[in-house]
């Protein structure tokens, strides 16, 4: 082989090379269906169950997070979800939505929080939890 060959042998590792490390990214990324539909860091402290979905609430140092994802992913329809810390303001993301419906945060500190999600004419409300 001549140049020609050792040109080829390059652009051939190159190219390996960049798809074996877009593949690596690939797995590596958050998936919408997995754990990390999340977007909320931290660990997960609750997740409320209702009859068109759940919200995912998950906690780290004096932040609360909260997420509302279907049971059925993939079509646009209402959803929101809310995060109230006790003494404060919700903080609320709402709209039409295919795959979820936040995440919110809240500094919550050591308060209690109130958290709502909704998915279609279903919906889930905490209480005060985490306290």
């Amino acid at each position: 082989m001549g140049r020609a060959g050792a040109a080829t042998r390059r652009r051939l590792t190159l190219g390996t090379a960049v798809l074996s490390a877009a593949a690596l990214l690939a797995v590596s990324l958050p998936q919408e269906a997995g754990a990390a539909v999340t977007g909320c860091g931290g660990r997960k402290v609750r997740t409320l169950h209702f009859a068109t979905g759940s919200v995912l609430v998950h906690k780290r140092g004096g932040y609360v997070c909260a997420l509302t994802v279907p049971e059925k992913p993939g079509t646009k329809r209402e959803m929101s979800v809310g995060v109230r810390a006790r003494g404060g303001r919700a903080v609320v993301d709402a709209g039409r939505f295919a795959r979820r419906a936040g995440p919110v945060t809240v500094h919550a500190g050591n308060r209690c929080v109130w958290v709502t999600g909704k998915v279609a004419k279903s919906s889930v409300s905490s209480g005060w939890i985490l306290c």
